[in-house]
């Protein structure tokens, strides 16, 4: 590495300055407080952990993504962890095994993989998201995509919609209603995933063809899908989503895609994907998921979110204001600053003469007890 390529960072991680810093705070504060008056109780998980952890605890889990490297002292291969979900299905199923259910639980921290998704090239983000260990029933879907919401809307986000989707829905109708060969099953979803009508019908789906249609606006799509429903094996989900929609549809806007796959390796029955207004690309998902117990067997019902914000801190830290800012001189009475401080004002004392108020970004100056604009 060259002299001048010393500070460089590696691609896809950057630093938080201060005015992006006080906005990722805020909105983990803010969504954490929603989190804990529903009940969620906060737990924290280490960044490391031994690489069979983190990947048999929940099938879908993609080891690929993670950073990998022996552990000197086990000599035991450790990983980066790239999703902290695996991490509180631990936590539920060893520390808290005997905890009662439904068991609430919530988190945040930064994840980090060993590249980019897609167009975006960052590798590492923060995740916050709320687990609800022990149910997957309607009722507990409906309060977890409720609370991403409302999560999401205490940190600052506006114009929120919320997208449903079935991820074991091309299982569930292989399984019997529109039989496909096992070679075919994938090919088949990976199609419907791309919205692919030939590629469907080459790999051996053309029955599957209405669901491509079967996408938009939550009310018009939810009645194409129960007009696809070959002899009512879809009907419990369909009246599941009716279910969740009637409880959320009012704050915030809903659309289906039930055969959308992408994103939603480890999830069961359900999941969702959720948007705000000004934001680009999605700021989280959730679903319903089973979680392994300590000797891989007895699978516990889970229905979660995980939110990845970082887009959201990019657009509250451009859009926030100018913050107040009292410059304390030389000498200045300490009781009277922190009275200051007691009613909303950000403090900056001088260090020496050569202090300048507006350079240091002050917009008062403490001046006989009273702050005086500059």
């Amino acid at each position: 590495m060259q002299e001048n390529d010393r500070d460089l960072l590696p691609e896809g991680l950057g630093d938080r300055l201060p005015q992006q810093a006080w906005a990722s705070q805020t909105v983990r504060r803010a969504a954490h407080d929603v989190l804990a008056s529903h009940g969620y109780a906060r737990v924290e998980t280490p960044v490391l952990e031994f690489e069979k952890a983190l990947a048999h605890r929940m099938a879908g889990v993609q080891v690929r993504r993670m950073f990998r490297f022996v552990d000197p002292v086990s000599m035991r291969m450790l990983a980066l962890r790239s999703d902290i979900t695996a991490q509180v299905a631990r936590i539920a199923a060893t520390g808290l095994a005997q905890a009662p259910r439904p068991l609430r639980l919530s988190y945040s921290g930064q994840v980090v993989t060993i590249k980019g998704d897609g167009l975006d090239p960052a590798r590492e983000r923060l995740q916050l998201g709320a687990e609800l260990v022990g149910a997957d029933s309607t009722e507990a879907v409906a309060e977890i995509v409720e609370l991403a919401i409302e999560a999401l809307r205490a940190a600052g986000a506006t114009g929120v919609s919320v997208d449903f989707t079935l991820p074991d829905l091309v299982d569930t109708l292989s399984a019997g209603a529109l039989p496909l060969p096992s070679m075919n099953i994938e090919a088949v979803r990976q199609m419907l995933d791309a919205k692919d009508a030939g590629g469907l019908v080459d790999a051996g789906g053309e029955a599957y063809l209405p669901l491509l249609y079967a996408v938009g606006p939550f009310d018009s799509a939810i009645e194409q899908l129960a007009a696809f429903d070959v002899g009512g094996v879809l009907a419990s989900r369909i009246a599941a989503l009716r279910a969740i929609a009637a409880r959320v549809g009012g704050k915030a806007r809903l659309t289906l895609d039930p055969s959308e796959r992408h994103g939603f390796e480890y999830q069961s029955w359900f999941g969702f994907t959720i948007y705000a207004d000004g934001v680009p690309g999605s700021l989280g998902r959730g679903g319903t998921y089973s979680i392994l117990g300590q000797t891989g067997r007895n699978p516990e019902s889970a229905t979660g979110f995980s939110l990845y914000p970082d887009p959201l801190i990019e657009s509250l830290s451009a859009a926030a204001g100018e913050e107040r800012r009292l410059f304390l001189p030389l000498g200045h009475d300490r009781e009277v600053a922190s009275r200051q401080r007691a009613i909303g004002w950000v403090t900056v004392a001088a260090l020496s003469e050569a202090d300048d108020a507006l350079a240091l970004g002050c917009s008062h100056k403490l001046e006989g007890g009273e702050a005086v604009a500059l």
